[in-house]
């Protein structure tokens, strides 16, 4: 491949919100230090993506349609600038790419093919598969536990593929923690962690309560049961301002924090758990679909509770 050789890839587009379509798209040429990525895995995610689809995301940099979602793919290396060849042929996960010229890529995940600087890629274990699109997830749960100073979540709201990532790390220690779910279907699947409604939790001493239900209006359930000077992390994302009742956390002295993007130094220490056996990434994959069944893949990811995280196989595609 040469600079002037013209390239594209098969990607999925939203083109406006609730419009999505599978298309081809040109790609920018690879510089000198990136790497093109054919990709065989892309996890959909059902909180951001979800806001993307339905046009609820808050302004944020570089929205705006059409665009190419994801930022859960992982590939192998298939060809590199002149300073990256030493990574052809490693297997990596590609936490999204901006590659697609005036075609915006937030996050720029979801496609057959990717061009991406060669630090932004991460090599993963062979034996991962399908699961290292669940690095990002993983990542973005450490981000969350690693950020404060009260210790690890005892309280989990929202047993979605997010909130198990969640209970599984801080349990890693010895944690109790429990994780409040209102859907009965998904308080299946718990190891090492009680689930439970939260009208059968009495409990109002919690430390530390992570919240990764996207619901802006919990504030008032949570604070109360928190113990005088207990924290609430907020880990999920939200389409409506958050608000709350000023005496309840005056009376608990309440902080709150806001967890942000994933650092590499979280991934490396997923990585290192799911090396040394303390981390599990199974059962939450649910849903497979060929990427050419983009359009009903997105609508089972956002429509069916059943679905905790459906991945594309792009290895089809070309």
């Amino acid at each position: 491949m040469t600079a002037s050789t013209p390239f594209n890839t098969l990607a999925v587009v939203l083109e406006e919100p609730q419009r999505l379509a599978l298309g081809r798209l040109d790609l920018t040429p690879p510089g000198d230090d990136d790497v093109v990525v054919d990709i065989e895995f892309s996890g959909i995610s059902t909180g951001t993506e979800r806001l993307l689809w339905s046009g609820r995301m808050p302004p944020f940099p570089g929205m705006g349609y059409p665009l190419v979602p994801g930022y859960e793919s992982v590939g192998r290396v298939c060809d590199a600038g002149p300073g990256a060849k030493a990574r052809i042929g490693e297997r990596v996960f590609v936490p999204g790419a901006n590659c697609f010229g005036p075609v915006r890529g937030l996050f720029g995940g979801a496609a057959a093919k990717l061009v991406v600087p060669s630090r932004r890629v991460v090599r993963v274990d062979e034996g991962l598969g399908e699961h290292a699109v669940l690095l990002a997830l993983a990542a973005t749960a450490q981000h969350a536990i690693a950020g404060g100073q009260s210790g690890n979540p005892e309280l989990v709201i929202g047993h979605g593929v997010l909130g198990r990532l969640l209970a599984r790390l801080s349990a890693i220690d010895g944690t109790p923690v429990t994780v409040w779910e209102l859907d009965a279907s998904r308080r299946e699947g718990a190891s090492g962690y009680r689930v439970c409604d939260p009208a059968d939790d009495a409990r109002n001493d919690y430390r530390v309560i992570c919240d990764v239900s996207g619901d802006s209006a919990i504030l008032d359930t949570l604070i109360p049961r928190l113990r005088p000077g207990g924290e609430i992390v907020i880990a999920g994302f939200y389409s409506e301002p958050l608000s709350f009742k000023f005496a309840p956390a005056f009376m608990r002295e309440a902080r709150l924090r806001v967890a942000a993007q994933w650092q590499p130094a979280d991934l490396e220490v997923v990585l290192e758990h799911l090396r040394a056996g303390r981390l599990s990434l199974d059962g939450l994959i649910t849903h497979r679909r060929p990427a050419e069944e983009a359009q009903d893949a997105y609508r089972t990811a956002f429509d069916d509770p059943a679905c905790l995280k459906m991945v594309l196989d792009w290895r089809s595609c070309s």
